[in-house]
């Protein structure tokens, strides 16, 4: 039995010293025969290897501290930086290798390592690209939080599994490796951990959403649901929402997105409504003019009327509608003016004549035929009567 094994093993051997024989007799051939054409390739060769590394050498001038943060010529810079010396020199090998007339055997061991090379220097350069994006849209200073940073970390971790498993899975199939019960295998898995940690990534993509897609930043004053606030940080999980009653609101980014959100701070002016009620009794001649009034009183306070016209007829006044706009989104600005535009409108009115009424009601009352009954009996004229002395009432004795 150890015999047969020891013939089983030994088998082989044979084969591999004939197949390495052979391959240096080809290759000593070769090198005979065409030690011109080598020497000249050779030389082409070193001449690109120099100028790759030339290359590389300025993607890392243009990725150098001086340069913003994340900005698209530091991410190219900094990829072309990450090009490995293997990858350059098999590039160099490969584009001679032609003309060089390189036997069989050394073409494909040359086409074997550059397929290597180029399949793992792509999965770099998408991998420097892809966190170079992601750093370039997280460069801003209200998104470079503690948790961002931290959240970084993870996501570098995640890019990398990612794309260095595609690259093995393409090099495989390059190989000719059978690579359908691999993906199948990675898939299932994926699923698999995807089902058991949901809601962990549900989380982080909707940080991921916010970080890309920007519906809002830090120091955004922004109303969702029935809730408002000013948000002090964008988290990996959760976003932190101080309200303006003073409480810190802690809402997880999923369910965030989930709702409406309004960015007050991303508005251009504020709004300022009005409805003001004259008196019925005020003439149609004032009526008129008074839609112009209000807005040059606006006008005057450095606003905009967007609206000022007749709105209905109130139960005690003419109402009329007042819309003003104030450029900008600082309220510091537009309660002053406001407060300003009220006392112009009550001093002007007054100076016109026209009244704001308080709100009355009236009550008639009317007999059975429709006339009006007065709330109170005529008052009857009063007549003076003289008396005479016998007819005056006699004073109490004493």
């Amino acid at each position: 039995m150890i015999a047969q094994n020891a013939t089983a093993i030994s088998v082989p051997i044979p084969d591999i010293r004939t197949r390495t024989h052979e391959f240096m007799g080809y290759t000593v051939d070769w090198i005979q025969t065409n030690w011109f054409q080598i020497l000249i390739a050779a030389g082409v060769a070193a001449a690109i290897v120099a100028a790759l590394y030339a290359l590389r050498g300025l993607g890392g001038k243009l990725c150098n501290p001086d340069r913003p943060t994340g900005s698209w010529i530091s991410i190219i810079g900094k990829a072309v930086s990450r090009t490995t010396g293997f990858f350059i020199v098999m590039a160099a090998v490969r584009l001679v290798d032609g003309y060089a007339r390189t036997p069989p055997m050394l073409d494909q061991l040359v086409v074997f390592l550059f397929t290597i090379a180029a399949v793992f220097q792509g999965a770099i350069w998408a991998r420097e690209i892809i966190l170079g994006f992601i750093e370039h849209r997280t460069s801003a200073e209200h998104y470079r939080g503690e948790a961002i940073v931290n959240a970084m970390g993870l996501i570098r971790l995640l890019v990398s599994v990612v794309v260095f498993a595609i690259a093995i899975v393409v090099l495989l199939d390059n190989l000719g490796v059978n690579v359908t019960g691999l993906v199948a295998g990675l898939g299932v898995g994926g699923i698999a951990i995807g089902l058991a940690a949901q809601g962990i990534f549900a989380d982080l993509f909707a940080a991921l959403a916010i970080i890309f897609d920007r519906p809002f930043s830090k120091g955004d004053q922004v109303s969702y649901g029935d809730s408002s606030g000013t948000i002090e940080s964008i988290g990996l999980k959760s976003t932190r929402i101080r309200a303006y009653t003073g409480e810190l609101r802690i809402i997880a980014n999923k369910n965030l997105l989930d709702k409406e959100i309004l960015n007050v701070s991303g508005r251009d002016h504020i709004r300022l409504p009005f409805t003001i009620g004259v008196a019925y009794e005020t003439p149609p001649e004032t009526l008129a003019r008074l839609p112009a009034i209000l807005t040059e009183l606006v006008e005057a306070e450095g606003a905009k009327a967007a609206r000022a016209g007749f709105e209905s007829f109130g139960a005690s006044s003419l109402d009329f509608a007042l819309l003003v706009d104030v450029p900008g989104r600082d309220w510091s600005v537009a309660h002053p003016i406001r407060d300003r535009l009220l006392v112009a409108i009550i001093k002007r009115f007054a100076a016109e004549g026209i009244a704001i009424p308080y709100p009355t009601q009236t009550a008639f009352t009317a007999a059975p035929d429709g006339t009006m009954i007065m709330p109170y009996p005529e008052v009857q004229p009063v007549k003076r009567v003289d008396l005479k002395d016998d007819e005056r009432p006699a004073k109490p004795a004493g």
